[in-house]
């Protein structure tokens, strides 16, 4: 390939996987037929992302990143695209020393419903949902909460553009600092609490 064309080539590209997008959406989550609002991105604070990255659920990305500013969409991505099925394998016995503050069980935080963040033995930020409290053990379930969902993404693109130089170096700064991730509404956030080498399920962002 002469040398012009293929640094046309490689510009294309750049362009076509590097781009600024921010969406405004209604997301509904399907499960045995019934529909349930999930969540929502507002214009005034859309989710965004650069593609190309990684950030978001493949399936998502394909079905956004050809669409221009102020296109409309409504597309629905199977389970086994997004979070898969939910695996009862995934609910797991962790020990109840991994969540001492100062010596002492952390009552406050660690209690039946709630999403605990946790830290995997590679350094991946994920979070789990306690299902019970024992005398010695705490019940993890480390499935996404989305998972065994089919998901409803309606909505329209606000932002499609190629993204800048200074906002692909802030979001691989922001990639590699482990907390946050540029991820928009998906939450959670870094917790102190390791939970060893028995995590190994997927955690992040639901888009």
């Amino acid at each position: 390939m002469p040398t012009e064309l293929k640094i046309i080539h490689q510009k294309q590209f750049i362009e076509m996987e590097n781009k600024y997008i921010t969406v405004a959406y209604k997301l509904y989550s399907i499960e045995d037929g019934e529909r349930e609002f999930t969540e929502e991105a507002t214009v005034e604070h859309p989710f965004q992302f650069i593609s190309g990255l990684g950030l978001t659920l493949d399936a998502f990305e394909e079905q956004i990143k050809g669409l221009n500013a102020g296109d409309k969409f409504d597309f629905t991505i199977a389970c086994t695209d997004a979070y898969g099925e939910y695996d009862e394998d995934h609910v797991i016995d962790l020990p109840k020393d991994i969540f001492l503050i100062d010596g002492k069980f952390d009552n406050e935080h660690i209690k039946a419903g709630a999403i605990v963040p946790l830290m995997t033995a590679e350094g991946q930020h994920i979070n789990g949902s306690v299902v019970e409290v024992k005398d010695d053990v705490v019940v993890m379930d480390m499935n996404h909460p989305l998972a065994g969902c089919d998901l409803n993404f309606v909505g329209e693109v606000v932002t499609s553009r190629e993204a800048s130089n200074e906002e692909l170096a802030e979001m691989a700064r922001m990639m590699s600092g482990g907390c946050g991730g540029g991820c928009g509404s998906c939450g959670g956030g870094c917790g102190d609490h390791d939970c060893g080498d028995d995590c190994g399920c997927e955690g992040g962002c639901c888009h």
